[in-house]
This record gives C-alpha cells, structure tokens and sequence, in this order.
C-alpha cells in the first residue's frame, strides 16, 4: 500500500472455503481527545518513542504516546513516512526524523541520529545523571528520579532501534522482553501475546504487569486538520459526491500475499446500493483500476482516491463511509482511530496476532480449516506453498454478507 502522498500532509464456519467471522460491539470509546487511564503511570519525565515501524504500527502506537503525555513531554523519534501521521497529535511535543532507508541508512546514519538526540537532549553530560539504572522485568514504575533525561521507549522490537537508543546516551531503555534487542534494554516489559498491539504498546508506559486499560484508552487516535479535511471534500466533490452511502476498499497491502482477490467482485455487488471509494496509496491504482473495470455503470460510480491523499486526508474519507472492507493493513488502523465500521480480510496472517481492528463495530473474515494457515507473522510476497487458498477460497458472497450484517448491525 505505500507509499502515501506525503503532503499535505493494511466466529467461523467449517472446512476450507468457508469465512470465518468475528462481530463485536464494545462500548463507544470517549470523545478525543482521550483520557489516559488512571493505571497508565509513567514516571514524570518526558519521553521519547522510537517508532520507525510501517504506517499501521506508528498508528497503533498512539495510544502509548497518549498515556505517556499525561506525565510529560512526549517526543517520537520516526520515518519521514510517518512523521505527518503524527504532526497535529495533541501527545506529541516534536518529531525528530530518521531517515533510516535515506539520508540516514547504514551505520553512518544511524550514528548520526544518536548523536543528533544526544545532542538535543543533553544526554552523556554529568546532569543527564551520575548512576545507570538497575536492570529490571516488569512494570514500569522506573527508578528514582535522579537523571532529568527523557526516558527511550522502544516500540519496535529492533536492534537498530536499541543500538539508537544505546548510542544517543538514554539512560533508561524500555521495550519488550520478548525483542531481539533486550540486552541493550535497561529495562524489559512482559510481552502480551494474548494482546492486541495497540494494548501491548500501551502496556510499555503501564504501572506493572497487572494493568487493565479502559477499552477506549488503546482505540488509536488521528487528527485530521482543515487541510486533510479540505482535500477529503475535494476529492468527493470532483467525482460528484451528492451525500449518498459511501463503501471504502482498500485492496492494498504492502505484503502480496495479503491482497485479497475478491474485490472488484465485491464492489460490483455492493455499488448497487452505495458509492465506492477504494483506498490506497499510488501503488494501489492498478488494483483500483480492476474495481472500477468491475463497476462500469454508471460511470464514475466507484471514487478512486488511491495516491491522491495523504494518511490524514484519506482517514477523513474513511470517516465518511458507512463501512471498510480492508485487508490486514494500515487502512484497517485508520478506520479504527476514525470510528468506522470495519472488516478486516485475514489469509497469511490471523486476528490472534494481535493486529485486528478495534473500531466500536468490526468484523474479520477468513479461511478456516487450512493446516498452513497463519504461514508468517507478516504476510509473504507469495504463497510458500503456490495455491493461496486463504485468499483464492474466500469468496466475495461471504464478505457482503458480512458487510451488511455489520451495516445493519450499526442502522447505516
């Protein structure tokens, strides 16, 4: 699905074939901006986030930010990808770039940026603090205030990420017990693979491994501005948009073998009652290409917004829709911040993996009763086996059916 234009600024039925579905309907989160439970206590100095991860982690990692702003001043250390993702974030005090596969790839990059945030921060200096935190597992109470300086929250299981913090000079590096990384961490967070990531995420900025957090205090959060919302309504209003229902698919992903094939199918069965509006990045105009071939009257009926938004702007569109149907990808976190009603299509990868969606109403579908299914934590370019029957045997009957279900569900 990328990339994205960056200015302005992915219950079952039995035996193969068959979709398995999932509907909830917890309580309506708060209003933004959101409250940070009372079990989110970090310690009160500012933070830093390092998340260079794909569009869809940066934007399960707000809620993080979120439970950390309420106990100081939040920076993130990510991509230029993402970076505008989080520009109008109310959690977010600064944003420091790192170029990883551009101007800052390599070990000359990477040595840079940490000495760039040393820099900024004043870090390696006698009042950044005099002792080195003891090691410890679980919670995250944090040591004694001694050291003024922010503290590193890894939100990515990356070495490179880790060695960043290392070599910048964080005295207190937290991340997961589970990474690759733990041995340049300082301290280490119990990894919840019974969790949803936002919630994992969350849980890095949690008072101790016990923690619950409220439902809405692990919902992501996105700010559309005017500018967003601006070019939202402009796009609508070249296709000739009158206010009728609007449909969004979102077809891509920027693992292959996570790209459904049913969707120009499915959007010929759902365009006789709503508009469609496909989602996606440049690299998704040939697949919007195909749903359009597959809605040819009335002409114009299917809105093509693929690599004509930005993140922003496109989870403004999405707003507007009575309903998404997305594969496992970052469009899927975007209806989640927004609200909107979602089904979510899982081949290679499962809803277990902790990646499904949380808007208020959502569903998933699947393949169920494939011995090969999940194959990769991920998604694979290709099937490993050749056949990609968790993709190719669901069929798009199946996903309108739920697709209306969850419509009618909500009284859309």
């Amino acid at each position: 699905m990328m990339p994205w234009p960056s200015a302005p600024l992915g219950a079952s039925a039995a035996g193969p074939g068959s979709a398995g579905t999932a509907l909830r309907s917890p309580p309506a989160p708060a209003t933004q901006p959101w409250p940070a439970p009372a079990e989110a206590a970090a310690p009160r100095r500012p933070a830093v986030v390092i998340q260079t991860s794909f569009l869809g982690d940066v934007i399960l990692t707000t809620p993080l930010l979120a439970a950390l702003a309420e106990h100081g001043p939040v920076d993130v250390v990510t991509t230029p990808a993402a970076a505008p993702i989080l520009a109008r974030d109310p959690s977010v005090r600064a944003i420091i770039i790192y170029d990883k596969r551009g101007a800052a790839r390599g070990v000359a990059g990477l040595w840079q940026t940490a000495q760039t945030l040393k820099s900024r921060f004043g870090l390696g200096r006698a009042s950044s603090g005099s002792s080195r935190p003891a090691r410890s597992s679980g919670g995250n109470g944090g040591t004694a205030p001694e050291s003024d300086a922010p503290i590193a929250y890894l939100a990515q299981s990356s070495v490179r990420s880790a060695m960043l913090a290392l070599l910048a000079g964080f005295p207190e590096r937290v991340g997961f017990a589970t990474s690759p990384a733990r041995a340049l961490y300082s301290r280490t967070i119990p990894y919840r693979s019974d969790r949803h990531h936002a919630e994992r995420l969350w849980r890095l900025a949690a008072a101790g491994p016990d923690a619950e957090p409220h439902p809405a205090a692990i919902r992501p959060r996105l700010y559309p501005g005017a500018s967003d919302v601006g070019a939202a309504e402009e796009l609508l209003a070249r296709a000739g948009y009158r206010g009728e229902p609007l449909i969004a698919l979102a077809p891509g992903s920027a693992w292959g073998a996570k790209r459904w094939p049913g969707y120009p199918a499915l959007a010929a069965a759902l365009a006789r009652t709503a508009r469609i509006v496909v989602i996606g990045g440049a690299d998704d105009r040939p697949l919007a290409a195909q749903i359009r071939d597959a809605v040819p009257s009335p002409a114009g009926a299917v809105i093509d917004a693929t690599g004509e938004l930005s993140v922003l702007a496109a989870a403004e569109v999405i707003r507007r829709c009575a309903v998404i149907v997305t594969n496992d990808s970052a469009p899927q976190h975007l209806a989640s911040a927004m609200g909107t009603p979602t089904v979510t299509i899982f081949g290679p990868t499962v809803p277990a993996f902790g990646f499904g969606p949380l808007a208020p109403r959502h569903a998933t579908a699947g393949v169920t009763g494939l011995d090969c299914r999940p194959c990769d934590k991920h998604g694979p370019q290709q099937c490993p086996l050749g056949h990609w029957r968790c993709m190719r045997d669901l069929a798009f009957i199946e996903v309108e059916q739920i697709v209306r279900q969850l419509s009618t569900a909500g009284g859309s």
